[in-house]
């Protein structure tokens, strides 16, 4: 699938998220060439194929990409990690840079262009009854999408539902590049290269051994 990238500039840019799904994106030639997978658990098995398509429609080569957009969330721990890992893989592979943003940003960022509303509130589940959730007020003189709050996690039973709020079925991989692109042209900052999880991940490091007395 294709779509024209409002304002890509003459970068080629690969952009790999699993945040929600799987989402592949490439911008080559002055198009965005996407190719996602919804399902929650498989990113690790859909990921290569994603990226195998998004080269096969654009006829990008793997050499022509100039920098890695990655997803860093939030999201759970399991999922993000594997798009990062993917990401970072390709990025030290063809020796360009990796450029990371939150998800939240890229779904605000495609609701402010269209002028819709002065605020957008992203909200997304983040299972166990909670949900992730990130307030932005309008476009900064960038076209960067300004944070007001968060991301916070929330729970569920708590949240109070406002005019303006987006739940995502998954992170726009064409929002994603985008979003690079604007930063990268007016020099501005990316996210530190870390996963936004919000909670502790279910893996507890191994307690050291009881000591037998005698």
């Amino acid at each position: 699938m294709t779509r024209g990238l409002r304002r890509p500039g003459d970068r080629v840019l690969l952009a790999i998220d699993t945040a929600i799904g799987t989402t592949v994106a490439l911008a080559a030639g002055g198009r965005v060439h996407l190719a996602a997978s919804d399902d929650p658990r498989g990113h690790a098995e859909a990921i290569g194929e994603l990226l195998a398509e998004v080269f096969r429609a654009s006829g990008a080569a793997a050499g022509d990409v100039e920098g890695v957009v990655v997803g860093v969330g939030p999201g759970p721990f399991t999922g993000l990690r594997v798009g990062i890992a993917a990401a970072h893989a390709f990025a030290a592979g063809r020796g360009v840079p990796l450029l990371p943003v939150q998800g939240h940003d890229a779904v605000a960022l495609q609701d402010l262009d269209r002028g819709a509303t002065a605020s957008v509130r992203v909200v997304q589940d983040a299972r166990r009854r909670e949900l992730f959730v990130t307030d932005y007020a309008g476009l900064d003189w960038a076209g960067i999408p300004q944070r007001v709050a968060g991301p916070r996690l929330v729970a569920r039973d708590a949240h109070v539902a406002q005019p303006g709020e987006r739940w995502p079925e998954r992170i726009p991989g064409d929002g994603l590049l985008a979003l690079a692109a604007r930063k990268l042209a007016a020099g501005g900052p990316f996210e530190a290269d870390r996963a936004v999880y919000l909670r502790a991940p279910d893996v507890a490091a191994p307690s050291a051994p009881k000591r037998v007395s005698t």
